[in-house]
């Protein structure tokens, strides 16, 4: 394992990259099978018929877009301000655990307890992350 704060950032970009091919592999599928054409799911909520496994990687897709840009930003700033020690590094790589274990919960059993609980501790990491930067100060 790499010691850099930046490779999990990367990694979580790929791992939303593999989110978006498997939305993909779901939605094209139930879309024929449902008789959506694609000119039919030009607002949200138009898709609201599919399949609820379906929905949930689509869900998680953009889930990845949401909290994410804040761990993107505490990443950058954390490696451009010299911050990133070993407390800092390892928070990185525990929310990136944390956003994977997220994605898999939401897009096979979608229990919302446990996806709320991953959440949670998730962002329980940024606040850590955070105080490393303002302590730094």
């Amino acid at each position: 394992m790499t010691t850099s704060i930046l490779t999990p950032a990367l990694l979580l970009v790929t791992w939303t990259l593999i989110v978006w091919a498997w939305m993909y592999a779901l939605r094209i599928p139930a879309m024929t099978q449902a008789g959506i054409d694609a000119d039919d799911a030009k607002h949200p909520g138009s898709l609201d018929q599919l399949p609820s496994g379906v929905r949930a990687v689509a869900d998680n897709y953009n889930h990845l877009h949401e909290q994410p840009t804040i761990f993107y930003a505490l990443v950058f700033y954390t490696y451009l301000a010299g911050t990133a020690g070993e407390a800092a590094v390892t928070l990185a790589w525990t929310y990136l655990g944390l956003r994977v274990a997220h994605s898999l919960v939401q897009n096979t059993i979608n229990r919302v307890m446990v996806r709320f609980s991953i959440f949670a501790l998730s962002s329980l990491v940024l606040v850590a992350l955070t105080v490393i930067n303002l302590l730094a100060l």
